[in-house]
């Protein structure tokens, strides 16, 4: 998939997520998700490796999203499976965000400090943008505002590392996962 396309599924499904959260429709983002999901596994050269990375990608930030629900840092008005997990809609927005993570953000890669500091800014400017659309309330602004920002700058270099790991866009020479299963296998 072309990073421009990439860059505009990511768009288009991050806007209907909180749009759709803001509006009672907390359904709408996961549809939008699992199209730009499906396109992007339909152009990934190792759709395997791709799952890897999204599944791996969800289960952090559930843990991370339920976290400042749970601390009372922020709050959402729908799709919450309980009062102190975040909703399945904003699961399904990490699930999206792993699909850039090996195109639009590949820049990143192998660049640790400067990963850092695009989730340090960028991460807490997202759910600001989201609260400014109504998808989330940031209960508690200066705690929720820290704790994303400190959340993001260890979360971004980690969610790079494990792309290099599970790169099933790039060329298969390029595939961490592959080579080390290969090296093991022989």
């Amino acid at each position: 998939m072309p990073l421009i396309g990439n860059f505009l599924f990511f768009k288009a499904g991050w806007l209907s997520s909180v749009l759709g959260g803001a509006n009672q429709m907390p359904w709408l983002g996961p549809m939008a998700v699992a199209i730009a999901v499906l396109a992007h596994l339909w152009f990934a050269q190792r759709p395997g490796a791709e799952v890897a990375l999204i599944l791996v990608c969800a289960a952090i930030g559930a843990l991370f999203d339920s976290l400042l629900v749970a601390a009372g840092f922020v709050s959402y008005s729908s799709g919450m499976f309980s009062d102190s997990a975040a909703p399945y809609w904003i699961i399904g927005m990490w699930v999206l965000f792993a699909t850039t993570l090996n195109l639009s953000l590949s820049f990143l890669k192998g660049r640790l400090w400067l990963s850092m500091v695009c989730g340090l800014v960028a991460g807490p400017l997202a759910y600001l943008g989201g609260a400014k659309l109504g998808g989330i309330v940031l209960v508690d602004e200066t705690a929720a505002m820290t704790s994303l920002a400190i959340g993001w700058a260890v979360i971004m270099p980690a969610l790079m590392l494990l792309a290099e790991r599970f790169n099933g866009v790039a060329p298969r020479d390029h595939d961490v996962a592959a080579e080390s299963y290969e090296a093991h296998s022989r």
